[in-house]
């Protein structure tokens, strides 16, 4: 398998290196985070000090109100722990089909952050929740200890106020290592099964997402000197079937400063969308980037989408 992403997928179609539409706009509100995962591909902890200011906030807003029909997916570090964070929702929700976040549902317990269920609910905003397994021991030893128990009280607390019924409840799940993600629709029965039977909570739908080779996880890699063996069981199992979903395809990433990337890896990765010239596109730039069908920019890490069912922000690939 060649190792270069892009030749490979030119390989199969040249016009699968190329973005094609904008439907999400993918929004990450800096790296201030409650834990510190052993997996975050950003790095993010409680010492976070790239927060997105209501500046660029307000780009974005003005970008999203000119062009309808846009979802916006806000995350971090903790999406919440942006002080901006609740007048940007308000704004976005007057000009956005959909509103979506991706929590770690322990902010919720965080001082002075008590008001967020309630809150979400008023909004209708479509929560992504980070559990990676319906286990304490997993949970905690991937996330901290009384992560699980804190996510858990979490989940039931939303679920009273009619997540996973009429408002949308999802569960992000990663593996707990250097491994591929189980079939999601396997992961969704038994992640349901468990949850409901032993505390009853329900919710809407699993999505799967293995760990990307960037971050700490890329640092757990090297250190284990697994980086080469993680990139082969990634090319091993390369499923072309995948590569016309592939999420760069359809979304665009925005970082705190307002620079644009194909996907949220590539923003950790230091990958931006740049002009010819070489200058950085920013927010301000979107329609540039979007109406001329600019390719893509690749990495190693792009095989994680194409792995097996494949892998994105939405879930896998070929569900």
């Amino acid at each position: 398998m060649n190792y270069d992403f892009k030749e490979t997928i030119k390989n199969i179609d040249s016009g699968y290196t190329k973005f094609v539409k904008l439907k999400i706009l993918q929004v990450n509100l800096g790296d201030m985070c409650n834990q510190q995962c052993g997996h975050c591909h950003v790095n993010a902890g409680p010492q976070g000090s790239k927060i997105m200011s209501k500046n660029i906030m307000e780009k974005i807003i003005i970008y999203l109100k000119k062009h309808p029909g846009i979802i916006l997916d806000l995350t971090g570090g903790c999406p919440e722990l942006n002080p901006d964070f609740r007048l940007f929702v308000e704004y976005a929700n007057r000009v956005c089909p959909e509103v979506m976040v991706r929590t770690n549902l322990t902010v919720f317990f965080e001082e002075g952050m008590d008001w967020l269920p309630e809150w979400y609910r008023e909004k209708r905003v479509a929560l992504t929740a980070s559990l990676p397994c319906y286990t304490k021991e997993n949970v905690d030893k991937q996330r901290g200890n009384g992560v699980f128990e804190k996510s858990i009280s979490a989940l039931k607390k939303l679920n009273s106020l009619g997540y996973g019924k009429d408002l949308n409840l999802n569960i992000m799940y990663n593996p707990g290592g250097d491994l591929l993600a189980a079939p999601q629709k396997k992961l969704e029965r038994d992640f349901k099964k468990e949850l409901f039977k032993k505390y009853g909570i329900i919710f809407n739908k699993l999505l799967t997402l293995i760990n990307y080779p960037v971050g700490r996880f890329k640092n757990y890699l090297n250190a284990k000197g697994k980086t080469e063996q993680y990139i082969k069981l990634l090319t091993d199992n390369f499923n072309p079937g995948i590569v016309p979903h592939i999420m760069c395809r359809s979304l665009v990433n925005i970082d705190w400063q307002g620079n644009l990337y194909n996907c949220d890896f590539n923003q950790a990765a230091g990958l931006p969308i740049r002009f010819n010239s070489g200058e950085i596109m920013k927010i301000e730039n979107m329609d540039d980037y979007i109406y001329n069908k600019k390719e893509i920019i690749t990495a190693e890490h792009c095989y994680c989408c194409t792995a097996g069912e494949g892998s994105s922000c939405g879930g896998a690939l070929t569900v």
